[in-house]
């Protein structure tokens, strides 16, 4: 059967219809925004973009987050800087909404602000925003997320709340020797040095350890005093005269009494008695242990009194020396606990005190040194070695609010606070110490509020926004469309005083 040509024409005006109709729907279907992808930040820290239906409302019109002044009534690119546009929501006026005093809330003084106007790289909603006709506009406190669009972009809040603090103090130091526990080994007569048992340096020595043997004149003397004084004493002992026993039993006592300053040992003395023979020559033996930190005696040498012959430094205890910073030296305490480590041992922990803390501070360091004092039983302990230390400061209970929840601008502490009903306020804060991820609040917040912890710069972008639309007045929205939104006459807000109306006007003719 063959077709008639009437029926050919229907045909081929039926196609290009549905050619046009398909080519209109790709055209200009794309632009309408009935769905739109939204990052969604996941816990592994990746956007995925979603597609997603609208919600409660519709879009007012598209903007870009550094630059407010643009409205555009279709997603696309900022004409200023490039960067793709975020949707405005029409606000639902059935949500409840912030009171007007707490709109007009100024989080700070007219100097405060003053100095906020000036702050390069912040243009936080809390700024004083002045505009062309040079009237400070008071930036509003509170500004409104839905709360659909803050579980779109992650908002998590956590309350504020009293915890207990420990403030973690981590440096490192050195080992040093116990200064207190360093003895030099002299003799109080002149003599001559015979024989050196110990002859080399960082030799390990025990107490009563023969160190070199001496010839003196006045030992030798001393020694025979002491044996005559003895053998008087035994004939006068039963003298019926009282005073000739006592004066002899005196002579015995002073006698003996110079053996022991000349540094005669108690052993030497009675091994006098027993022997009654005068040893030319005398054995001086090691005070402490330790290790020979410096030898000065060397055989057939002159020794005078004042001559230092060996410096023996005792490791029963060590110490190490550790810098601590400025702003943390006041929390350290003499008597403070300290945990250190050693790459020499790892794995192992020793626990010292803090013993002394330096009364001057270094200029060039900007710290303070602190000594500690370790036990140190089984010379493990070496001079020079590289130590790990860590001072566990107990802060108490003190109000607080998670570290994540902080916007630190340089020149203040700003917080976000959940108000419920997607209200938030920007809130100023003073903070005290930091610890275990919180800060402590000084400040600014009470017990149980919610501040947010999570998506902050999300948030603080909005409420840029959202100031920013603030100050423009109602009279703008008419114009919305208007050339003035074109690239080549958009209006710049000016948002530091200091910038006049031709430096303005240079920076737009730039853009251009």
């Amino acid at each position: 059967m063959t077709m008639t040509k009437t029926n050919k024409h229907k045909i081929f005006g039926i196609v290009i219809v549905l050619i046009i109709v398909s080519f209109v729907l790709y055209k200009y279907g794309s632009s309408i925004p009935l769905i739109n992808k939204i990052p969604i930040f996941t816990d592994d820290h990746e956007h995925v973009y979603r597609p997603v239906l609208d919600e409660q409302g519709e879009i007012d019109y598209w903007t870009c987050a550094m630059h407010p002044s643009v409205r555009m009534k279709e997603p696309g690119k900022c004409p200023i800087c490039s960067m793709d546009t975020v949707e405005v929501w029409k606000k639902d006026n059935s949500q409840q909404q912030p009171t007007a005093q707490a709109k007009t809330e100024d989080i700070d003084s007219t100097k405060n602000g003053d100095e906020m106007s000036g702050m390069q790289g912040h243009d936080h909603s809390t700024m004083g925003v002045r505009t062309k006709t040079g009237i400070d506009q008071k930036a509003k406190s509170t500004f409104t997320v839905s709360p659909y669009r803050q579980q779109l972009i992650g908002v998590k809040t956590e309350p504020v709340m009293v915890r207990t603090l420990d403030k973690e103090i981590r440096t490192v130091g050195m080992v040093t020797l116990d200064e207190s526990k360093i003895y030099n080994v002299q003799t109080k007569y002149t003599g001559w040095i015979d024989k050196v048992f110990v002859d080399f340096k960082w030799q390990h020595v025990n107490i009563g350890q023969p160190l070199f043997s001496i010839y003196s004149p006045e030992l030798v003397t001393a020694q025979e005093e002491y044996l005559l004084a003895l053998k008087s004493n035994k004939i006068l002992s039963d003298n019926q005269f009282a005073d000739i026993s006592s004066g002899a039993d005196s002579l015995l006592k002073a006698s003996r009494r110079r053996l022991e300053l000349l540094g005669v040992s108690q052993s030497q003395i009675k091994e006098l008695e027993r022997t009654g023979e005068v040893k030319t020559n005398l054995i001086v033996y090691s005070p402490v242990k330790g290790h020979v930190a410096q030898k000065n005696a060397f055989e057939n040498m002159h020794v005078e009194p004042n001559t230092v012959l060996y410096k023996i430094a005792d490791h029963t205890t060590a110490w190490v020396q550790v810098d601590i910073y400025e702003n943390e030296i006041a929390l350290v305490k003499l008597g403070e606990k300290a945990t250190m480590t050693l790459p020499s041992y790892p794995g192992e922990e020793y626990i010292g005190d803090v013993t002394f803390i330096w009364p001057h501070l270094d200029p060039e360091t900007r710290t303070v040194k602190v000594r500690l004092e370790f036990p140190n039983p089984d010379l493990k302990f070496l001079p020079e070695m590289y130590a790990n230390v860590v001072l566990d400061i107990p802060l108490g209970e003190r109000l607080t609010v998670p570290g994540s929840a902080v916007l630190r601008t340089g020149k203040m502490d700003i917080v976000f606070v959940d108000k419920g009903q997607g209200n938030m306020e920007i809130r100023r804060v003073q903070l005290g110490r930091r610890a275990g991820g919180y800060y402590e609040v000084l400040r600014g917040l009470s017990e149980g509020e919610k501040v947010v912890s999570r998506a902050n710069f999300l948030i603080d972008s909005e409420s840029k926004i959202q100031a920013a639309v603030a100050t423009w007045g109602e009279d703008e929205d008419d114009t919305a469309d208007s050339d003035d939104h074109k690239p080549e006459t958009i209006k710049k807000l000016e948002l530091y005083p200091e910038q006049g109306p031709d430096k303005s006007q240079n920076e737009n003719d730039n853009n251009r």
